[in-house]
Parts: structure tokens; C-alpha cells; sequence
């Protein structure tokens, strides 16, 4: 009783000072005299669990799915770089503009991944009046380009899946020194939610505040430090079993590394110079190029020409020549007029090139480049011939009232022979007629396209052509093992290229000649040596193996010389099928040391 009396009359006499004194005031006094600082110090109230409004607590899980969706865009369109060139193609043909529209975007998906990213990492209020309505014109332009994706380019999603072979176990190794370097930080805050509650507990104790109110704060702040560890543990163990469903073509031995792909020039050298004229198919030889790809067009007098687009607006000066015409499909012009029109001025001295990241030409090949014409199929077929390269064509099917669409196939095989370049340089891919072509050509290498394996035996074809997003998902493993020459196109990445040189494909049709050729090893190849070094500390530490260990020598036979020293008759598990190494030559004194 005496205690509590004098607890209550402390309460009232701490009221009472507090009624008639200015404590603020008696320490700013004291302050002023011993300091000469006379200015009021405000005591700093304590900051809420959640400092955010109520719409911007209702937004902020939209915010987190906007910028998830915009780092989703930004990551599918630089890993599908490869496709860029194609992309700018298509829309070409619908604006019939020539631009770099595929940076465009690229660099559209940079602002609103850098944007989003800081509204949720840094709380940065950019464009401060309306956030909420650029939060939801973000999830509108994302979701667009979503439907766009899987809707007309599905096939992005499977380049998506060839860039994670290679780059997978490097994002793993990153992602893993990112949680360790997020480990101190989580700790940090939920060490402080930790005094939190209890600060906050001690002092709702000390203010005789009902006991409810304190249990609920103490239970927010327990759920906020299970909302953030919870996650961060779940991640951490979602990267550690990760790597048991991770296939990579690029982590093996380097004995094992297959020959480097031959390559094609596709359209020649399109890098280099014009698309499909004899300075294009030039500098791919000079470039080391295995073959030559090119597009085959039939004119009105019957003469096959070069050609990849239907009309003439992209490759010639169609539009200062004859304007009305521009749109007019290539194969109903006469070779006369052909002839005459430029085929390189638009590569030479446009400011808009065909690829982004070409070199400047020097003065030299721009001057050539600038008088190129539209070539013959002779031409080419002559080229080949004096430098011994193959030839590969697409034969485009005249369109309908054209006088040789009927005849189109006589034509160019008639204008190959007449060529007398070796039939065997021609490497034949269209897929009518072929016992046409096989009786009045022998020698042409026939080559098909995703065909079943029972279909290329029956018509006889060892070699297809197939492009690189499907091969890797339909059969890969069946064309190797009934000895298929493989060629892929269009491969203009470096990583591409090394997944499939890791990939022991044949040869590849490229643009890039003049990079991939550089290219004397695969990039992010990684020999499998911490397998062997995990495996090596395995078998010292925990089979406490105490002979001399040899990596090269299965781990069932020092498994069973084990067991015969020790007299142990235990059944063998099924590990020699994940063990097993190529034995070296020199093993034999290592098995007799442990058979004795």
C-alpha cells in the first residue's frame, strides 16, 4: 500500500510540473547560457511502421507487378538482340520506313524499368502530381507488348530459353553473391523490428495503455519480420536447388569441345556491303566464308536475279526512278530495266544503316558500294566457282500471271549449268521437284528442312537448314544420331555462336561474318572442374577413402577396394552412372595398386 501511495503521488507531481513549467524552454535557458545556442531543439517524434498514404498502400502491389513486367520486357528484348535486325524488317514492310525501331523499344523498356525500379527501391516521386496514373500507363504499355509476345512472336520466348543455357549458371553465381550481400541488411531490420517491439512494449507498459492495443502492435511487427525473412529464405533455397534442373552445353571438358562451325554469308556479307550484290558476297570471302546464301528471283524475260524483298524500296533508288512502280512486285520487271537501277546507294550513304552496330566505311568501300547494281544469279554462280565455295539459294516462287511460274525451276537449274560451276558446290534447298533436279543435276547436295528422320532417308538427304529457336527444342539429339549435318540461321551473336559451337553443330548462316570469324573459342565456357573438386573433398571427408585417390579411376572401384579391406558385404548403390570419367591411358599401375 505504501508503494502504491507513493507511485500516485509521484504521477501527481510530475502533472503538476508539467502544468506550471515549460520544460522545452528550461533547456533551451540552460543551453543558451553555457552554449550560446538559443534555438529550440524539437524533439523528433517517432516514425510509423507505414509512413504511406492509403492509395499509395492500395497501388503499391500494382507498382511491384509494373516493375516486374518492365524488367521482364527489358531482359526478353536485349536477350533477343539477335532478332533485332528482323524485327526492324517487319515493320519496314508495314510502315515502309527503314528505322531502328528495335531500339526504339529497347529504349522504352529502359525508362520504364529505371522508373519503376525507383518508385519502389528509392521511393523517388517522379512526376510528383499524378504517380498512380503513370503506375497504370505502365501496366498498359506492358501488358500490350505482352499479348504482342504471345500473340506474334512467340518464338522470342524460345530464344529466351537458349540465352538461359548459356548465361544461367553465371546469373546463378550472381544471384547467390547478391543474397550474401542482402544476408546483413535483412538481419539488420529485423534485429531493429526486434527492438522495435520491444521498445514499443516497454513503453506501452510503462503508460498503463490497454493490453489489446500492445498485442496487436507486437503482432504487425512479428508479421513483418516473418513477411521478410520468409521470402528471403524461400529464394535462398530455390537458388541452391537451382542447379539440379540447369543444362548447359557450354560446361564440359575441354577435349570435348566439337570443331568451330563453318559459316555461310547470309546475303554475303550485309555488315559489309549491300545486301546481295558482288561486293557483299566479295568481302564474305574475304572473311572466310565456307558458302554463300543468297535469294533467287525470276524476271519477266526469264533471267534469275538477287533479291530478297518482294518489291524493290528497301535495296534500290526504285522510288527516284520510277515512283508509281515502287511497289511493284521485283519479278514483274523486265532484267533491262533491273540493270539499271542502283543497289547500293542506300547502303552507302543513307544516316539510317541496315544494322545498328555496323563500322563506318571506309572511303574506298563506300564509293564502291555506291555504284553496285542488282546482280545475276551467273554471277554468283561464278564467284563460287573461281574461289570454291558453296552455294545456297532461296528460290522464290514467281507470283501468280507471271510467264515462268510454271518454269521457274527448269530456269535455274538450266542457268546453273550453263554456269559450269561443279554440282557439287550447289547445295539445293527448294522442295518441289527434287527428282527433277536429281536427273538433270546428279551432284547437287540436296538439303531439307525440319523434316522427321524417316522423311530425309526416304528422299535421301543428309544435310537440313532449319532455324536455330526450333532445332533446339525438336530433335537435336535424333539428327546427331543418325548423322545429319546441321546448318542454322540467322546466328549473329557471340553467345549464340558459342552455344552452338558448345552444341557440335555443322555450320551457320550469319550476318556477322566478319565478328564470328574472330571468335577462336566459345565465350562463357566453363570446364567442369568444381564437379570434380566437390567430388575429390567428397570422397576424402565423408568415405573417408585413406589409399591414394585417383579422379580419373570410377569411384565404384575404390568403393569395392573399400569394402574388400574392410570385409564389408554390403549391397553397391547405383552411384557408379553419375561417376563415371574417361579413363586416361596410363591407368593401369592405379588399378593394380588397388587390387592388391
Amino acid at each position: 500500500m505504501t508503494s502504491i501511495y507513493h507511485s500516485r503521488r509521484w504521477r501527481e507531481f510530475n502533472s503538476w510540473i508539467e502544468c506550471n513549467f515549460n520544460y522545452n524552454c528550461y533547456i533551451t535557458y540552460l543551453s543558451g547560457c553555457y552554449s550560446c545556442e538559443w534555438e529550440a531543439k524539437q524533439k523528433k517524434p517517432r516514425r510509423p511502421l507505414c509512413c504511406c498514404s492509403l492509395i499509395d498502400q492500395l497501388f503499391y502491389p500494382w507498382l511491384i507487378v509494373a516493375c516486374f513486367m518492365a524488367v521482364i520486357l527489358l531482359f526478353t528484348w536485349i536477350e533477343t538482340s539477335n532478332e533485332h535486325n528482323g524485327f526492324d524488317w517487319v515493320v519496314f514492310l508495314g510502315t515502309g520506313i527503314w528505322f531502328f525501331w528495335s531500339l526504339v523499344l529497347l529504349s522504352l523498356f529502359w525508362i520504364l524499368a529505371i522508373y519503376t525500379s525507383l518508385l519502389v527501391c528509392l521511393e523517388v516521386r517522379m512526376f510528383i502530381l499524378f504517380p498512380q496514373i503513370l503506375i497504370l500507363l505502365v501496366l498498359a504499355i506492358c501488358s500490350f507488348f505482352f499479348w504482342i509476345l504471345f500473340t506474334y512472336w512467340k518464338e522470342r520466348w524460345l530464344t529466351i530459353g537458349l540465352s538461359l543455357q548459356v548465361f544461367a549458371p553465371y546469373i546463378h553465381l550472381a544471384s547467390i553473391s547478391m543474397m550474401v550481400m542482402l544476408a546483413w541488411p535483412v538481419a539488420f531490420y529485423v534485429i531493429h523490428l526486434e527492438g522495435e517491439g520491444m521498445s514499443r512494449g516497454w513503453n506501452l507498459a510503462r503508460s498503463f495503455q490497454k493490453p489489446n492495443k500492445m498485442c496487436n502492435m507486437l503482432t504487425k511487427l512479428r508479421a513483418l519480420q516473418v513477411a521478410v525473412v520468409l521470402p528471403f529464405f524461400l529464394i535462398l533455397l530455390c537458388l541452391y536447388v537451382v542447379p539440379w534442373g540447369t543444362h548447359s552445353p557450354c560446361i564440359q571438358e575441354k577435349d570435348k569441345l566439337g570443331p568451330k562451325p563453318s559459316f555461310f554469308g547470309h546475303r554475303g556479307a550485309p555488315m559489309l556491303g549491300p545486301e546481295n550484290t558482288m561486293m557483299s558476297f566479295e568481302k564474305a570471302v574475304e572473311h572466310g566464308a565456307f558458302g554463300l546464301e543468297s535469294d533467287v528471283q525470276i524476271s519477266t524475260d526469264r533471267v534469275p536475279f538477287l533479291m530478297h524483298d518482294y518489291d524493290l524500296r528497301r535495296t534500290t533508288n526504285i522510288r527516284e526512278v520510277l515512283p508509281n512502280a515502287s511497289l511493284k512486285h521485283c519479278g514483274f520487271f523486265g532484267w533491262y530495266f533491273l540493270s539499271t537501277l542502283n543497289a547500293g546507294k542506300w547502303f552507302s550513304h543513307s544516316w539510317v544503316k541496315p544494322f545498328y552496330h555496323m563500322k563506318p566505311l571506309s572511303d574506298a568501300d563506300r564509293e564502291t558500294a555506291s555504284k553496285q547494281k542488282i546482280p545475276k544469279l551467273m554471277e554468283l554462280l561464278k564467284l563460287a566457282q573461281r574461289e570454291k565455295k558453296l552455294v545456297i539459294f532461296d528460290l522464290n516462287v514467281p507470283p501468280q500471271k507471271h510467264p515462268a511460274r510454271s518454269s521457274y525451276i527448269q530456269i535455274v537449274v538450266s542457268e546453273i549449268l550453263d554456269s559450269q560451276i561443279e554440282q557439287h558446290l550447289i547445295i539445293w534447298l527448294p522442295g518441289s521437284q527434287r527428282e527433277y533436279v536429281r536427273s538433270r543435276a546428279p551432284g547437287f547436295q540436296h538439303i531439307g528442312r525440319l523434316f522427321t528422320i524417316e522423311q530425309l532417308t526416304k528422299e535421301n538427304i543428309t544435310r537440313i537448314n532449319i532455324d536455330y529457336k526450333r532445332l533446339f527444342y525438336n530433335g537435336l539429339r535424333e539428327y546427331k544420331a543418325a548423322n545429319i549435318s546441321i546448318n542454322l540461321y540467322i546466328v549473329n551473336e557471340p553467345w549464340l555462336f558459342s552455344l552452338i559451337w558448345c552444341s557440335r553443330i555443322h555450320s551457320v548462316t550469319t550476318d556477322n561474318i566478319q565478328v564470328l570469324n574472330k571468335i577462336n573459342h566459345p565465350y562463357f565456357f566453363m570446364v567442369s572442374w568444381l564437379s570434380r573438386l566437390f567430388l575429390h573433398i567428397w570422397v576424402r571427408k565423408i568415405l573417408k577413402i585413406e589409399f591414394p585417390y585417383d579422379p580419373a579411376i570410377p569411384l565404384l572401384a575404390h568403393t569395392q577396394a573399400k569394402q574388400k579391406s574392410e570385409n564389408i558385404h554390403a549391397p553397391l548403390c547405383s552411384w557408379q552412372h553419375y561417376f563415371q570419367y574417361p579413363r586416361p591411358r596410363n591407368n593401369l599401375n592405379a588399378h593394380q595398386q588397388i587390387n592388391r
